[in-house]
Order: structure tokens, then sequence, then C-alpha cells
């Protein structure tokens, strides 16, 4: 039986892996085609790169704008976080929809199903498979079919840190990777490196430790996998979401935009921001229509904005128009080092709540190089042992990939199968 595995190590970027750091998969490298230039979506948060690999569409196909994102609700723009465990739930409620096209567990339900075992926000798990056709198991709740509770001895309680990853990962090998009958797919996301990287300064001892971690429960699972007797039916892809930089500075965008006399007040919803990270996606109210020429000029004007983009410019990026944003900005990055010498800085968009960046530790969410860094790494059936593959490549190939190593059409996707045809004996 033909079976994928994909592994996510959330915000580790590819030019992080080394002998030294990484071991375990810098070692799996050498039996993996690795994709050297390998890239993400727009904004590059974890809850909307989650929903385009689970469909291998767009961010403009699938629906999901950002880590926050504004709805239409009552002739109101209300702003959401988009990790909440109900949010998917409550866009279906607003929209009649959670995701505007099918995601994997949905192509695959009758035909060997999906199982998620995943360690980051709520709703990036939930993305994987938000109406309930195969299982998804997290912290927050663990769901199979329909949408229902798995039996409590069969709950995933792990904590969001490398403990709580190596829990995950031994149960993921059991569920799935050595199960009797194993899912046609099965995706373990680990938090780490991500989590500790947006507390720690990358390359500081704190941050190396956890990235060696997360390397050794990566290779815990591709050494269950290897030892497999059926090893040459199963595609193994191990790789990342996004990549971090650094934050260099916070900007408080929504506090600018209302003394600049283009938002009432923080409380108004006639201009609604919703900050991504080192990105961030501007909304405006029908109702001030007439402030859009103003609200772009001051965008384009701004230190800290790297990249303007009007709705006109949004599909090049593959942004949703549809109830979406006015606007998108990728804040500005540079190539300079860290007090650890990890290249890459940016400045991020302050967070709406109390949660804060860390000035010195990672961020993400924007078109900075380092934060579109990504690694892959694919062992399996069309792959090259030890190659590299120097083409573009993007987290929208993964779910093509995936359906065409188990015989599956996904063509209506907007990402291509990375399968090669090599010569016989290779693999």
């Amino acid at each position: 039986m033909h079976r994928a595995i994909l592994v996510i190590l959330d915000g580790l970027r590819r030019d992080l892996i080394s002998p030294e750091r990484t071991p375990y998969l810098h070692t799996f490298s050498r039996d993996a085609t690795q994709f050297t230039c390998y890239r993400t979506v727009l904004p590059s948060c974890t809850r909307v790169v989650s929903a385009s690999i689970a469909t291998g569409c767009l961010p403009s196909r699938h629906g999901l704008a950002g880590n926050t994102m504004v709805l239409w609700e009552d002739d109101r723009l209300v702003r959401h976080d988009a990790g909440r465990p109900d949010f998917l739930q409550h866009k279906r409620s607003v929209t009649g929809r959670s995701l505007h096209v099918p995601t994997l567990a949905e192509r695959l339900k009758d035909d060997g199903g999906v199982v998620v075992f995943n360690n980051v926000s709520p709703g990036a798990a939930y993305a994987h498979d938000p109406d309930g056709y195969g299982h998804v198991y997290h912290r927050a709740g663990s769901f199979g079919p329909g949408r229902l509770p798995v039996a409590p001895d069969d709950e995933l309680s792990v904590t969001l840190d490398t403990d709580g990853d190596a829990a995950m990962t031994a149960r993921f090998i059991a569920r799935v990777v050595q199960a009797q009958h194993p899912p046609a797919l099965g995706v373990l996301w680990m938090g780490e490196p991500d989590a500790t990287q947006h507390l720690r300064p990358m390359g500081s001892p704190d941050h190396l430790a956890a990235l060696r971690r997360a390397d050794q429960n990566a290779g815990a699972l591709i050494a269950a996998v290897d030892a497999l007797p059926d090893r040459d039916d199963i595609l193994l892809l191990v790789g990342s979401d996004h990549g971090h930089q650094t934050v260099a500075s916070v900007v408080d965008t929504e506090a600018e935009l209302v003394e600049a006399g283009l938002k009432a007040d923080r409380e108004s919803d006639d201009v609604v921001v919703a900050s991504n990270g080192t990105s961030v996606l501007i909304y405006v109210h029908p109702d001030a229509a007439g402030r859009l020429v103003q609200v772009e000029a001051f965008l384009r004007t701004r230190p800290w904005a790297g990249l303007v983009l009007a709705r006109h410019e949004f599909a090049a990026f593959g942004i949703p128009i549809e109830a979406g944003p006015a606007f998108a900005v990728s804040m500005l990055a540079t190539a300079q080092p860290n007090a650890f010498g990890v290249a890459g800085t940016s400045i991020a968009a302050r967070r709406v709540g109390d949660k804060d960046d860390t000035i010195g530790a990672g961020q993400h969410g924007g078109l900075g190089d380092f934060e579109q860094m990504p690694f892959l790494m694919a062992a399996g059936r069309g792959f090259e042992t030890g190659g590299q593959r120097t083409e573009s490549a993007s987290v929208l190939d993964l779910a093509p990939t995936i359906l065409s190593h188990l015989g599956k059409n996904g063509a209506s996707m907007d990402g291509n199968p990375l399968q090669r045809n090599l010569p016989e004996g290779q693999s």
C-alpha cells in the first residue's frame, strides 16, 4: 500500500540545518532530495501555511487570509484570531465555508484517510481538516470523523515545547507509522523550534538546544519509517512551513493610522488592522472607501513598510480579494545579522492584546528573505537519493506531490507534483 508521511518542524529555516546543529536532518538530507529554492506564502504565518499545505492552494483560493484576519459580520468588519480552536467553525457559520476548497483529509476520506498530530495553535491544527473527514490530534481537543471527540484515553495531552513534541512524536510513530492499518497520509507537525524562536534569539544557547531536541524528534521519526518493511512504498516529506527573522523593532501601525486621522480610534471598524507578525493586512469599511487613496499614500511613505500591496496587486501574491483586505504590507526587512551572527532582521507590527513580540527574538509573516526560507527534503519514489533541486518550489507543491504518490489527481490545485521520472533502480 502506498502511503505518505509529512513531518513539519515549525519555523526551521534551511540555512540553520547543519551537521553540528541538526545532525539527524543533515544525515537524512543525504538520503533525500533537497529543494534549495523552496518558499512559502504571504502572509508567511503558520495558520495560513497550514491551510495552503492542506489544500495545495494559495490563500486567495482557500480563504484563510492571515493568522489574524477580518470577517464581514452584520455590516461590520470584525477582527479574529484565526488560531482560536473555534475560529474555523465560526467562519463557517458566518460565511458558509470554513475553507473554500477541499483539504487532503476530504480528498482521501474514502482512500485510506488522513491522521494529523499537531502541536502548534489549535486554529492551525484544525485547518488541516476543519470539516471532520479524518483524525486531528491536538492538545486543545482531538477529533475523529464528523468532528466527534476521540475517547479520553486517546486524547493528545502534551505541552508546547520539545518535551511535548517528543511525546507527540512517540504517539505518532505508534498510531501512524507502525500501525497495522495505517492511514494513506500521516501529518506530524511539531511546535519547535518556532515556539523557542519567538522567545529567544536565534543562535543563542537556548535556541540551539531547542534545535537539537527538535532534530532528535525528527530523527526518531525518520528512523521509525526507515525500519518499516514497506519503506519503498512510503513517501517521506520532512520540512518546515516558514523561516524566521530577528525582530529589530515593533511598530504600532494601528496607532499611527489613528494619529494620521485615517482611523477614528482603536476600537472603530472604519479601518481595521490585522497584524501578522512581519506583515499587516489593512481592511477598510465600504463607508470609509473615500479614504482609500489617503490610506495608500500614508502606507507607501512609512519607513517601516517594505512592500505595500493594493488590491489590484493581490493576485500575484495569492492574497484573498473576496471579503479581503484593502492593503497588505510586508514590513521592512534586512539581511543584517543578530547578536549571534544569524542573518536577517525585520520590523514587526504590534499585535492586538497583551501578547508582545520580543525584540531580538524571531518573527515571521512577511516576504523577508529568511522568513521565506523554509526547508524541504523528500525521500521516496520519484526523488533522487542525495539530490539537490534548484528550481522554484513551494508549500503549495506538497499536497499535489502527496496525491501523485497515492495515485490521485491534484490538477485543481495551485501547486504541482515534485516527483521526477528517474532511471530504474533510483529513488
